[in-house]
């Protein structure tokens, strides 16, 4: 009989490894990892984790481990149920599903000419290090308006952020509980943290556009507290999440023959007389939409999520007591044999109406920026693409990404030139 913790280890310094090493054709629906006392459950079966996910929450909702996650974000709609959940999450779909083809399209693909007109000057470049801060520049846009975050707190809020996911990722995997000395210093860092991003939210704030989704948040009547935590959350999730799928877009644009190319004559294709995208005709550029989701299936923004059983009931053939907590980890249905063939190739053949595709989660507590996450993978794709070359410098393939609240990439480097003249022109403008 194992240990009640011997996978505890595991869990904190390699969950991917942990979560594949049960992804066997053969695995059982639900595999008990031992992770403590109290009973947890890894969900191997793609049909599972969708019932799962689907369920009511007076059955199942989030758990425990999810609730770890108030001391760093607060009450925000990631740590909420119920009612109030719903609340917040219908007046962000609404108004993300509205601007989607109306107004985001050009304020994202704006942001990413001029991200590469600075790039081409480079004689190389990091490409989660350019990724991250574009993501986040794109979330305050959408947030606040154009030019609502300035250069001094972009790079105020880069770092806090950073600090406030990796006591996220601690509080994820940690089973046991730190020391005093090393508690008083962690909750020191992580108010601090806090502090620096409700200063940034709140000067930025002062300078936010009418028609953003501040505006749409301020219907809710929230308290200044919880204003800034949704806030917060929806920063923290736009950011890395998209920010380090987009890295591993670069890199297969540098690397798969062929594909950049094949992406520009799409990029023509669905492109108006004003040298604009259409953005009624990009649900049909079907070759950017698979590269995007393709990088999703291999990198999904978050590579395991956890559920609770609320009342007793038979899963999988096994009795779960109340308390039980599920981990669904896309990252290992993803990658099954079981349900893709070849499936840690980058492949742009596939079908992705499976429930073994949830790179964003599924049901009512699915991520609510889907849309947008694919909107910003798909222009980055076609931008880039028609405009410039890319080279990769460092090693192919490359490495693992490294677990923490999300994937974050290795070091990827990258050299990017302009195609034209013409097209750089472009980018300046």
């Amino acid at each position: 009989m194992k240990h009640p913790f011997s996978d505890v280890s595991a869990f904190r310094h390699d969950p991917l490894e942990l979560f594949k090493k049960h992804s066997s054709p053969d695995a059982a629906p639900l595999v008990r990892l031992n992770l403590g006392p109290s009973p947890v459950y890894l969900v191997t079966d793609a049909a599972l984790a969708k019932t799962v996910l689907k369920a009511d929450e007076s059955s199942i909702d989030k758990g425990r481990l999810v609730h770890k996650l108030r001391t760093v974000i607060g009450t925000s709609s990631i740590t909420l149920s119920g009612k109030e959940h719903q609340r917040r999450r219908a007046i962000i779909h609404q108004h993300l599903a509205r601007g989607i083809m109306n107004d985001f399209v050009p304020q994202i693909a704006g942001l990413i000419r001029r991200q590469a007109a600075l790039l081409v000057r480079e004689s190389s470049f990091d490409a989660h290090e350019i990724t991250a801060p574009l993501a986040l520049r794109i979330v305050v846009a959408l947030l606040f308006g154009p030019g609502a975050l300035t250069p001094a707190d972009e790079s105020a809020l880069m770092e806090a952020v950073h600090v406030a996911e990796e006591e996220m990722a601690d509080s994820l995997f940690r089973i046991l509980p730190r020391t005093p000395w090393r508690s008083l210093v962690k909750r020191r860092e992580l108010r601090k943290s806090r502090a620096i991003m409700g200063t940034v939210v709140d000067r930025v704030r002062n300078r936010a556009c009418s028609g953003t989704l501040l505006q749409a948040l301020k219907e809710l009547d929230l308290s200044p507290d919880d204003m800034r935590d949704e806030i917060l959350l929806l920063l923290l999730a736009g950011h890395h999440t998209t920010g380090n799928a987009a890295a591993w877009l670069l890199y297969y644009l540098a690397t798969e023959p062929g594909l950049a190319a094949r992406l520009a004559e799409e990029m023509q294709a669905i492109t108006s007389d004003s040298g604009e995208i259409d953005p009624l005709k990009l649900p049909k550029a079907e070759l950017s939409l698979r590269v995007a989701r393709e990088v999703l299936r291999l990198y999904p923004p978050f590579y395991w999520f956890s559920r609770e059983v609320r009342t007793p009931r038979d899963l999988g053939g096994i009795r779960l007591k109340r308390g039980t907590s599920l981990i669904i980890s896309p990252w290992q249905l993803q990658r099954n044999d079981r349900y893709w063939k070849d499936p840690d190739s980058f492949r742009l053949d596939r079908a992705y109406n499976t429930p073994a595709f949830m790179p964003f989660g599924l049901g009512p507590r699915a991520c609510v920026g889907i849309g947008l996450g694919l909107l910003e993978l798909q222009l980055l794709a076609l931008e880039l693409a028609a405009s410039c070359k890319l080279e990769v410098l460092s090693s192919v393939p490359a490495g693992r990404p490294t677990p923490q609240v999300t994937l974050l990439p290795p070091r990827i480097e990258l050299r990017l030139r302009p195609r034209t003249e013409e097209r750089t022109w472009r980018y300046v403008a």
